[in-house]
């Protein structure tokens, strides 16, 4: 075994990582969103031209794929088929996927105690204590993911509407958010037709930014947000000392708005998600070798 993947798929984007047996990393790319449980076809396509880029990035033959085992954390993969349905299409020579709350909290805390929370176009959280893990949240945008940038994008489109209505007061925001669609509110509905979770997370940032200046829906928006974000944590029942790391393209952007109680606890991730993976494939195929 020369080579092991890593691969990191959201609602966003797909990130693979090539490394050695020993997880010196060589390469690495990016494609498309690769959340399985919302398309699984699409989401096997990103995968694998995640993989061939990595490959051409470090200078490698993509022939060699089908000779690469891979470690996969995803979103969707923490309910019904998905996971195993992928596993039967995929080209690597093992294909083992994971959450992407597993591969994270690898990445962030290592094998040791501590906690993650997934902040970007879906939400996860996982901790580990006393060596035993547990998950909360990442179901989905339709019934969950609160907090979630798709969460924000979705809520800031019906507070548009609603400012739109004259029936809740507007903002720069919701303005400035109407103006995106033409004033039409008829485009914001027919936008939402065919929106992917990534599609409403891409207006989450705009939230923050108005936020930052006074934005008085923005703000709403967010101190709900937060509120969900601390909820999930109070869950996790996080030990003292234990580290507690934001992980996801909005993790910089919830840290101070977090009460004082969680951002004692915040600590640098070791690694992001993709280095978990690659931490993870290390470790497993290791064994697996070793038991053939």
């Amino acid at each position: 075994m020369n080579f092991v993947l890593g691969i990191d798929g959201g609602g966003t984007s797909c990130r693979a990582a090539l490394a050695t047996a020993d997880g010196t990393v060589v390469g690495r790319a990016k494609s498309g969103a690769a959340n399985i449980r919302t398309d699984l076809t699409g989401a096997r396509s990103n995968i694998v031209d995640a993989a061939r880029q990595a490959f051409v990035a470090a200078g490698h033959d993509p022939g060699l794929i089908p000779r690469t085992p891979a470690i996969l954390g995803l979103a969707g993969a923490n309910v019904g088929t998905y996971r195993q349905q992928l596993e039967a299409i995929l080209p690597f020579s093992i294909s083992r996927v994971e959450t992407d709350a597993e591969i994270a909290l690898e990445g962030a805390v290592g094998s040791g105690d501590g906690a993650m929370a997934i902040l970007g176009t879906g939400t996860a959280y996982m901790a580990r204590k006393n060596g035993t893990s547990r998950a909360i949240g990442g179901w989905g945008f339709q019934v969950g993911d609160q907090g979630s940038g798709a969460r924000i994008g979705r809520d800031l489109l019906e507070q548009t509407l609603l400012a739109y209505d004259g029936i809740c007061q507007g903002s720069p925001l919701t303005q400035s958010m109407l103006a995106v669609f033409r004033n039409n509110p008829e485009d914001v509905v027919e936008f939402t037709t065919n929106a992917k979770p990534g599609d409403f997370g891409g207006f989450a940032p705009k939230v923050f930014e108005h936020a930052a200046n006074g934005d008085s829906v923005a703000n709403w928006i967010l101190d709900r947000s937060v509120a969900d974000v601390e909820a999930a944590l109070g869950v996790l029942d996080l030990s003292t000392g234990a580290p507690l790391c934001l992980l996801g393209g909005l993790a910089p952007l919830y840290a101070p708005r977090l009460s004082a109680r969680y951002q004692a606890l915040l600590k640098p991730p070791l690694d992001d998600a993709l280095g978990g993976a690659v931490q993870m494939a290390v470790r497993l195929f290791k064994t697996t070798e070793a038991a053939r």
